[in-house]
């Protein structure tokens, strides 16, 4: 669990594609689950699955980083 002074980073890199990467000290493996209509939580990775092209995920010396990659159109 991610605690209030927990450090949290967030790195955006644009060309063709948008690379978000979300990086956390946890080392708790994020897995792909689809919430029941109750539930409070468990729909994050379930969204990003659904609106990026790919993701994943990869353990850092700090923790682990969370990244997805979005396809982009080129303007006219």
């Amino acid at each position: 669990m991610i605690g209030a002074d927990d450090e949290l980073g967030l790195r955006l890199i644009r060309d063709q594609r948008l690379i978000c990467e979300v990086s956390d000290p946890s080392l708790t493996q994020p897995h792909l689950r689809r919430a029941r209509w109750a539930d409070e939580g468990g729909r994050g990775l379930f969204l990003v699955a659904q609106l990026t092209h790919r993701w994943g995920s990869q353990y850092t010396v700090a923790g682990k980083t969370i990244w997805t990659e979005q396809l982009l159109e080129e303007v006219a």
